[in-house]
């Protein structure tokens, strides 16, 4: 292994806040202005080897269930979204808190009515039974993702980093599943027919342009069936501009077969919303007049979405039942252990997800519960990089935390087999930067991750990663080999973790508060 290097500050304006593979400001520049906001990671000798500094006045994060509704100012010290959405309760500055109403563009009565509304709206919606993950485009601060936790709804809220200051950042300080992502050029980092509901308020993407590709990424990621809830100006707003969109959004929904299910008032806000569902099988397609947008080419591998283009072209439906339809999951909480229908064929398939799931409730209950020296009860966002199918998660379902859970590309992909359990994720690549702030997770886990990494890129990059996105006092739980544990301890301890190995098989690294020239521990 190199030597380590001497640890220093990054330098330079905004680092405190520093993504990365969304800051690499050298490589943007040669970007048109959509593009900008997709990842553009550093290479080689430009790659991260100091360490983010701590924003004045961070402090541990106020506990969750506290801090959905409340977080300390010092912790996000940007009172831009404050000014600019004051009029409609996003973000409030309260003291030392930034406090969170449950407001929004659109939600004039506040979230909860909003959410009680859809439901009332369209019953079958069933939150937390028929419907489990959704999918929030352009999310805000993340309130609707938030409040939908009530419901027993994981919903993946996503928004760009731009002008709206640190709104993904609000929300996972908050302990809202969120992440930064943009439809631009490229596909979402999700597989094909993932999501029970997709959701849009006010979210200021032109759906019609570009020949619709925007609305056709949403209808490859939504499971057939699934909705699209749109709360939006053109929906019920009558002048000329607003009316041409709807338009222009009609005529593209009815080319891909999408049902208007619902068309009406929220109450009496003077909100409109439509509601569309996706179809269940290709039949619609087939019986169109235009070919247009056409069906993408049957040799096209599905799931296929990292650093993909966007598809113009619909995704054929999958087939699973007589009547040529594809299967919903098992209602909320049954799903989570049923036998997922994208779950690889054969005659085994049942048996090794069956295998796997007892893995990992035993592991995690005889071993990450009870024996190693980790307070879970300060664990709110958990990651584990490796997530196989999600029998970490599924394992930690009844705590009071939120698992995202990364499937590597280099490795097989279950993905899909993870959002029909009912769970949420993403593909990434270790040897890269993640898209999210700094300090916005609790504790990480890996399982037989890193001799992958090795082959590929510099495991010292990937733990300067690892600490750049957990939060002081966070965790890092690793199940690896002792070849392994004896080249991660050295750099951890370097960056003035505290390590402990148990059986051997097991390694805790916890971050502390140090940071170079400062002599602040804990």
């Amino acid at each position: 292994m190199e030597s380590l290097p001497s640890w220093g500050i990054c330098e330079g304006p905004g680092m405190v806040d520093y993504i990365p593979c969304l800051d690499n400001w050298k490589a943007i520049k040669a970007f048109k202005k959509l593009e900008r906001k997709e990842r553009h990671c550093p290479k080689g000798t430009s790659l991260l080897r100091s360490l983010v500094p701590l924003p004045r006045g961070y402090k541990a994060p106020v506990p969750w269930p506290k801090s959905r509704d409340m977080i300390w100012y010092d912790n996000v010290p940007h009172p831009k979204l404050v000014e600019y959405k004051k009029e409609q309760h996003w973000v409030v500055k309260s003291g030392e808190y930034l406090v969170f109403p449950g407001g929004g563009t659109q939600f004039k009565d506040g979230v909860s009515h909003y959410i009680q509304a859809i439901e009332k709206i369209l019953p079958k919606i069933q939150w937390g039974k028929h419907t489990r993950v959704v999918l929030d485009v352009g999310c805000g601060v993340a309130s609707f993702g938030g409040y939908l936790l009530d419901k027993n709804v994981m919903t993946m809220s996503f928004a760009p980093k731009d002008e709206h200051d640190a709104q993904i950042q609000f929300a996972l300080e908050r302990g809202v599943p969120a992440t930064l992502s943009v439809i631009a050029t490229k596909k979402l980092t999700y597989p094909d027919n993932a999501y029970d509901v997709a959701h849009c308020a006010r979210c200021r993407i032109r759906w019609d342009a570009d020949g619709g590709k925007a609305l056709l990424e949403i209808n490859r990621i939504l499971r057939p069936g699934g909705y699209f809830i749109w709360s939006a100006t053109p929906v019920y707003l009558k002048d000329e501009e607003h009316q041409k969109i709807w338009q222009a959004m009609v005529a593209l929904t009815e080319s891909i077969c999408w049902k208007v299910v619902n068309k009406t008032f929220i109450d009496d806000s003077g909100i409109g919303i439509v509601i569309y569902q996706k179809p269940v099988t290709s039949s619609c397609y087939e019986a169109r007049k235009e070919n247009n947008p056409p069906l993408c080419d049957l040799s096209r591998k599905p799931n296929i979405s990292w650093y993909e283009p966007l598809d113009v072209c619909l995704s054929p439906l999958p087939v699973v039942n007589t009547d040529n339809s594809h299967s919903w999951p098992a209602p909320w909480p049954e799903r989570l252990n049923a036998k997922p229908s994208s779950s690889s064929k054969g005659s085994d398939s049942e048996k090794i997800f069956k295998e796997d799931s007892n893995h990992w409730s035993a592991l995690v209950s005889d071993i990450y519960l009870g024996s190693l020296a980790i307070n879970w009860s300060s664990a709110r966002n958990v990651m584990d990089m490796n997530a196989g199918y999600g029998g970490f998660a599924a394992a930690l379902s009844d705590l009071p935390l939120w698992v995202m859970n990364v499937v590597p590309i280099h490795g097989p992909d279950t993905l899909s087999v993870i959002f029909d359990r009912g769970l949420i994720g993403t593909y990434h690549d270790w040897c890269e930067s993640l898209s999210t702030y700094p300090r916005t997770y609790d504790l990480l886990h890996s399982s037989f991750l890193f001799k992958e990494l090795t082959q590929r890129c510099n495991i010292l990059d990937v733990v300067v990663e690892i600490d750049r996105v957990l939060r002081p006092g966070g965790t890092l739980l690793v199940q690896d080999t002792m070849e392994m544990f004896n080249e991660l301890t050295p750099i951890l301890n370097s960056l003035h973790w505290s390590t402990a190995l148990y059986q051997d098989q097991f390694l805790v690294g916890k971050k502390g508060f140090w940071r170079p020239n400062s002599n602040r521990t804990i």
